[in-house]
Parts: C-alpha cells; structure tokens; sequence
C-alpha cells in the first residue's frame, strides 16, 4: 500500500520577552547602514536612539532559544526568520548567524516587509518546502525589537518589549498547516467567521491585531510575536485535547489577511 499523504505540522512552540540592548545598537555601521535606506525617502534618522545604542540583534535574541527548541540530535532542514522591525544587525544576515545555533545545517532565509503577514508567509513557505519532499523539519523564528533607528512617515506600531517566538514544525502523516492570504474578497471578520465555520464546532481561535474598530483600540504590546506567545501558551493543550485551531492576522497598512489553520 502506498503511504499516505504527509503535511507539515507545529509539534512545538516557544516564546519570550527580553530586556536589554545588543552591542550591536553601538555598531558604527549601522548609522551608516540606516542613513543609506532612508536617504532616498529623505526620513530623518534617530540620532538619539544611534547614540544611546538602542535596540537587540535577532542572532542574540533568539540563539538561545532555539537551542531549547530544539535537541542536539533533531536536525533541521531549513530555517526562515520572519520579521517587522528592522534588525540592529548591520552585516551578515542574522537568518544564516542563526542557522549556526541549528543542528543540521539547514537552508536559511528572511521574510519581511510585510508586516505582520511576514510571520504567515514564513509559516506558508515552510509548508511549500515540505511539498517537496525537502523538507521534514522547519524552524521559524520571529522576532521583534522595540528600536527603529529613524522617524517613519507615518504611524508604526513598535513592540513595548523585545521578543522571539520560535516555531517547531515536523512533517507528520495526514494535513498539515494551511495558510491563506487574501486581499480585500470580503471583510476579515467575515473571513475569520467562514473559516472557523469550516473547522466545526469547539475549534480554538485566536485573533492578531487589526481586527475591530482599530483606530479607537490601544496598539498591541507586541504586535508582531504577541499571537504566536499566544499560541506557545495554548498548543501543548490543544494537543492533548485534539483540537483544531485557527489563528488570523489583519494587516491593515496592506490590506492582507493572513490565516492559519492547524489540523
């Protein structure tokens, strides 16, 4: 008999918040680094933030981590760092410095510029990695910092705290993760509503910033990790109960809604 259809699921997530600043905020070429991508928009830089050293590296943030997420003896295949807040790191890209703190070697690439549909975007492509037949283990990282280093031109949600949210995901028999991500078809609410109707009664559902009336909430204290702490606090539990869950992100700056069905 044939073996049965595979996918990739979340076997396990982890999330912290940290304090503190990396050596990196102090780092010369990163003033250098910032002035070249904001000149051509002329945006002012931060000069208070490039003196004091504000800020943390995503290599230092989420090192250790990852060593807890994952045994010196569970390889991965690849390794994809999503973000929304600009790294403090100036040189080599801290997705392949992380690739180091990960046994086996794995391929390893950024997603941002996105906003908060990065982090579901990681989530999809990892899932397209499996449909390969290359990837049986995935690790996504996400991370944010509280620091950007010139003035945008317009409102942006900054994190309160620096934090990393590190997703473990196993290829395993049956289906796996699902991501949609759509742009404008019907409203998010009306969106999210069909896509809990789909799992059935009892499904677990857990909602991400921009959804409601938005300019009369409070901004989130961690935009961009705080649904995935959400999720490392309630998976063990969906688990053991048998669960299905969807997870959703409004990205209103883009107009994208991201979701994220788990079986």
């Amino acid at each position: 008999m044939a073996p049965g259809p595979t996918g990739l699921r979340i076997t396990g997530a982890l999330a912290r918040r940290f304090d503190g600043r990396s050596e990196t905020s102090l780092d010369p070429d990163l003033r250098v680094f910032v002035s070249d991508l904001v000149r051509p928009y002329g945006l002012p830089l931060r000069e208070d933030l490039l003196g004091e050293g504000v800020g943390h590296s995503y290599e230092e943030l989420a090192a250790g981590l990852l060593r807890e997420a994952l045994a010196e003896g569970e390889p991965a295949d690849l390794l994809i760092l999503a973000f929304d807040t600009p790294d403090v790191r100036p040189g080599a890209p801290s997705s392949l410095a992380l690739s180091r703190s990960v046994p086996g070697s794995p391929l390893a690439f950024a997603v941002c510029d996105q906003g908060g549909a990065a982090a579901f975007t990681a989530l999809r492509l990892a899932a397209a990695h499996q449909r390969t037949g290359t990837c049986r283990r995935a690790v996504v990282v996400l991370a944010e910092q509280t620091a950007l280093h010139y003035d945008p031109p317009g409102p942006v949600p900054l994190p309160d705290r620096h934090a990393v949210a590190v997703l473990v995901c196993e290829e395993a028999p049956g289906a796996g993760l699902a991501v949609r991500q759509t742009r404008g078809a019907i409203s998010p609410e009306e969106a999210v509503r069909a896509g809990a109707a789909e799992l059935g009664p009892g499904a677990a559902l857990l909602l991400g910033p921009g959804f409601g009336s938005g300019t009369e909430e409070p901004p989130p204290a961690q935009p961009f990790t705080g649904l995935w702490a959400e999720l490392a606090e309630h998976l063990p539990q969906w688990r053991a109960d048998g669960r299905p869950a969807l997870l959703a992100g409004y990205d209103r700056r883009l107009g994208v809604l991201s979701t994220l069905t788990l079986p």
